[in-house]
């Protein structure tokens, strides 16, 4: 079992009855230069969400960090999550070569974190609970020392995959955020946030057990497997 270090662990409309209505013309999403059209179904609101989650804003999204899947040359087996925070990404390790691509949010200098990890929790609209060491820091968290209650706001968003390294609660999460403007950028306390969109659609693609293996910051792309 490895040691962490600062460094490494800080990751149609409805038809009408009545033959004289008239049929509203279809919603069509405004073209944003430089975003695929399939994408605003991607990211639309999701209204049956226990809390309903709003339509993504994608132009406050680069175009390469939205969800696909891509070629991904990786010595990890299928289904392993790797994550490569240097260049803010996030894959789900498909066979023959192939990976799905999230666009992520990681941890600010001094708090970033590299390693293997394991999922060994899921939950759907989580409970946050800062860590103690986060509180000093931040004594204004001191009324969430018990629990902040799920919903919108609160940081862990629509899900949460919890990372151990074998009985050890690492306190790092892979979860969702619903502030579109931190993702592709390295803001966070450790943790690796994805918009409620992707996060979802992560969480209900792996298994507990799923293996998490987190790249080196500073590693050049073509060796992290990174493509477009």
């Amino acid at each position: 079992m490895f040691a962490i270090s600062r460094r490494m662990f800080v990751i149609g409309a409805p038809l009408s009855l009545a033959a004289c209505a008239t049929t509203p013309p279809p919603v069509v999403e405004p073209l944003v230069p430089g975003i695929d059209p399939h994408f605003f179904q991607m990211y639309a609101e999701l209204p049956d969400e226990r809390f309903p989650i709003p339509a993504v804003d994608l132009t406050q999204i680069r175009p390469e960090l939205l969800r696909r899947e891509i070629p991904y040359e990786t010595g990890e087996e299928p289904g392993t999550i790797v994550i490569d925070p240097g260049n803010h990404f996030l894959y789900l390790v498909r066979p023959e070569g192939r990976a799905i691509r999230y666009g992520v949010g990681v941890g600010r200098d001094g708090f970033d974190w590299n390693g293997r990890a394991t999922i060994r929790r899921k939950a759907v609209w989580p409970v946050w609970t800062p860590p103690a060491e986060m509180i000093k820091r931040q004594p204004e968290l001191e009324k969430y020392r018990h629990g902040m209650k799920p919903g919108l706001d609160n940081p862990l968003g629509a899900r949460a995959l919890y990372l151990y390294q074998g009985d050890r609660d690492t306190l790092y999460r892979i979860h969702g955020t619903n502030d579109p403007a931190s993702i592709g950028e390295s803001l966070s306390s450790g943790c690796i946030r994805l918009l409620n969109q992707d996060i979802i659609d992560l969480h209900d693609r792996i298994p507990i057990g799923t293996k998490v293996v987190v790249l080196k910051a500073d590693l050049p792309p073509e060796l992290a497997g990174a493509g477009f």
